[in-house]
């Protein structure tokens, strides 16, 4: 059954911009000044402001040696994310987002969970040594800028794009965008593009025009909107070409099996790709309380996806019910169980890597789901795993 969309509360919240950045650069405010690499919640927030810091994910951290720990089964991450921060964060209120601006009143935004794991927070020029350090010995396959709704955050993108590029080269870790296209212009995406990046992505999420107004727009007193998500991908997909944009979605928010795949296949034809997400009710945001989809859903979601995607398979063969649930895969049997049996569909999807188009460098380890029930994996499913995954699939209708 499809889900429907459940009205979200708009809490009293400050203006989308915040007094001090109105006319121009931000004033300092009181507060602790940055000392090397902060650890959320271990002590008074020091005002830590991009471009001359970033938050990392934790497997990020722990790849690059700033912080000490170890993931469930995987060597951390093969994509060094970088998220650009400022003290009075990001100015958007998405309704299933960590880092949404109604969090202010209770937590510094370097303290705020994001994609279920905390984001450390170090000086870009450390950050940038140590993997120039590394040379061809990184684990990481990819960089990624994530961009945030600030006035400032176009600007102090293409700020670390130029200070990455002048010692990391191209041909060794390739740069992906995260943008924020609420903010953005056609001439941004051209300057991220010869500044070095070489894939752009938007995170629209929401899968629907009435979806996206209600966890993303009015419906949460937030500044985004559906069709400038579409237009600056236009712009993307004219000036990085084919192959290079990619389109982020979660599945979960409200919309049906049709409408998540039929964007999955738009894309596809547009020469674009889709990036799938499980919803995950993170913790502090307005959906916190909203349950994530089955793992069966999930599952077969993922297997459409990649039959979309790369074997050419066509949307029309794939078969919906009344309300958009879908019921057949439209492939024969033997063909269908040798593409799950590779595990390929189950992994993590998003910007590739140097192995094959169809694994991802952005691996997110468990970013959408604990690790004691999987939901995108960030390394390669063994046999164990693949029994779960057709138990969760529930033979699949072909």
């Amino acid at each position: 059954m499809a889900c429907t969309p459940t009205p979200f509360p708009s809490p009293r919240v400050p203006d989308p911009v915040p007094r001090e950045m109105r006319n121009g650069a931000p004033v300092k405010r009181d507060g602790l000044e940055p000392a090397g690499v902060y650890r959320p919640r271990r002590r008074k927030t020091p005002q830590m402001r991009s471009p001359d810091y970033v938050q990392l994910s934790t497997a990020a951290a722990i790849t690059l040696g700033l912080i000490p720990g170890q993931m469930h089964r995987c060597k951390c991450t093969g994509c060094l994310n970088l998220l650009i921060t400022y003290p009075e964060g990001c100015r958007a209120n998405c309704a299933y987002c960590g880092l949404a601006r109604h969090r202010e009143a209770k937590e510094n935004y370097a303290d705020r969970n994001f994609i279920r794991v905390d984001w450390p927070a170090a000086p870009l020029i450390e950050i940038i040594d140590r993997v120039s350090d590394m040379r061809g010995a990184t684990a990481f396959q990819r960089m990624c800028i994530s961009m945030i709704t600030h006035p400032n955050s176009d600007r102090d993108a293409k700020t670390i794009l130029e200070n990455w590029m002048a010692r990391i080269p191209r041909e060794q870790i390739p740069v992906s965008i995260l943008s924020n296209p609420t903010t953005m212009n056609r001439r941004d995406v051209r300057d991220l593009h010869d500044l070095g990046a070489d894939i752009f992505t938007v995170a629209l999420d929401a899968c629907t025009p009435a979806i996206f107004e209600q966890t993303r727009g009015k419906g949460v007193d937030s500044p985004h909107s559906w069709n400038t998500y579409w237009s600056v991908l236009e712009f993307a997909r004219e000036i990085f070409g084919v192959d290079r944009v990619g389109m982020h979605l979660i599945v979960g928010l409200g919309e049906t099996d049709f409408d998540v795949l039929k964007i999955c296949a738009d894309l596809v034809n547009l020469g674009c790709h889709s990036h799938l997400f499980c919803f995950y009710p993170e913790h502090g945001s307005l959906m916190d309380q909203t349950p994530a989809p089955s793992r069966a859903r999930w599952r077969r979601i993922q297997l459409a996806r990649y039959l979309l995607e790369y074997t050419g398979h066509p949307f029309e063969a794939l078969g919906f019910g009344g309300d958009g649930e879908l019921l057949r895969f439209g492939m024969a049997e033997p063909q269908l169980t040798a593409i799950v049996n590779t595990g390929l569909p189950f992994r993590t999807s998003g910007c590739p890597g140097k192995e094959r188009p169809d694994i991802s460098a952005c691996d997110r380890p468990y970013g959408d789901s604990p690790p004691s029930d999987i939901a995108s994996y960030p390394f390669q499913p063994n046999g164990g795993d693949l029994r779960r995954i057709r138990r969760q699939l529930g033979g699949p209708p072909t």
